[in-house]
């Protein structure tokens, strides 16, 4: 399948996140085309179906699995489910995209990664800040030497408790049997992914996590601090029932600091004895895109992507050393 041409996908779960943020660009990308779509619900499945101009669509994921058309399978459901389609993937023996989290734990994600390893198939996870121009930059100031040696990440995000939460209303992302840390799950993963690609792989970490607020059985607030491979030191914050909403992360170098938000779309800005800059870069209208394309340069043309089965294990492993699970 590797250098095909044309790879033809199937996408398992079609929910919001595919409506913008991911689904169009399997559409849009060359080389690439959206041939079927699953979803349980069928009155919503065919909704989905014709609005994205998808002409085959299932009920069952093994059919859209199985499907002789089907060259690759896109895994966006919640991530309890990923582990069970993941390996049947696998089984199939086609390449894969997984929606982050890989799993809701490092153990379920080490048996991914290894079933795709063990057949030599691509397996990519949707940590798209990867590959987003925003930190692309943000890697180059740092590549650059622009601020000296790295010597200290701290990164902030908390938010108020939302009015489904308040509700106690049922939420997928604050049910423990699903996301255990809940928000963290779905939020911290992004931010600790890219930490690992700016700075390298995370070689000790440690943290505190429980649940203040009682308001679903997930928890809330978790504190960690680490130590990157190459000696650099973090600590991160994230609390979901404050009464304002932060989103900042600081590089702190010899020479100088690099600012930026991992999920607001701030200007980055860098401060150093060499370079003073504040510079909006805007995210794409489907923010997935560069992410997509960068899967395709990788199945078609051989050129390797920047989240793999492998990075987002070691993701993995740092969530669940942050939870005290490992």
């Amino acid at each position: 399948m590797e250098n095909k041409k044309n790879i033809n996908w199937g996408i398992i779960g079609c929910g919001n996140v595919t409506e913008v943020k991911s689904g169009p660009p399997y559409q849009l990308t060359e080389g690439f085309a959206l041939y079927a779509v699953m979803r349980r619900d069928e009155v919503k499945l065919k909704d989905y179906a014709k609005r994205h101009n998808v002409k085959t669509f299932y009920t069952n994921a093994d059919d859209l699995i199985n499907d002789k058309n089907v060259d690759a399978v896109y895994v966006a459901t919640p991530p309890d489910s990923h582990k069970t389609f993941a390996l049947k993937v696998a089984a199939a023996g086609k390449p894969c995209c997984i929606e982050k989290p890989l799993s809701s734990n490092y153990l379920d994600s080490l048996e991914i990664y290894n079933a795709f390893k063990e057949k030599n198939l691509s397996l990519f996870v949707a940590y798209y800040r990867r590959s987003l121009p925003r930190f692309l930059k943000v890697k180059e100031w740092l590549d650059n030497n622009f601020i000296g040696e790295i010597r200290h990440i701290s990164s902030h995000l908390s938010k108020p408790a939302s009015e489904t939460d308040l509700s106690k209303d049922y939420n997928w992302r604050t049910d423990s049997e699903i996301a255990p840390a809940g928000y963290f799950d779905d939020l911290a993963s992004h931010s600790l992914d890219l930490f690992a690609y700016l700075l390298g792989n995370f070689k000790d970490v440690k943290g505190i996590s429980l649940n203040q607020q009682n308001l679903y059985s997930a928890k809330d607030a978790i504190t960690a601090v680490w130590l990157h491979d190459c000696g650099i030191t973090g600590s991160g914050v994230w609390n979901f029932g404050c009464n304002e909403h932060v989103d900042e992360t600081i590089i702190y170098g010899s020479k100088g600091t690099i600012q930026f938000s991992v999920f607001h779309e701030n200007p980055i800005i860098i401060k150093s004895v060499s370079k003073t800059e504040e510079l909006f870069i805007e995210n794409p209208k489907h923010i997935q895109t560069p992410h997509v394309e960068n899967m395709r340069n990788h199945l078609i043309d051989g050129i390797p992507h920047p989240s793999t089965g492998e990075t987002a294990l070691h993701t993995s492993w740092v969530m669940d050393k942050i939870l005290g699970n490992i």
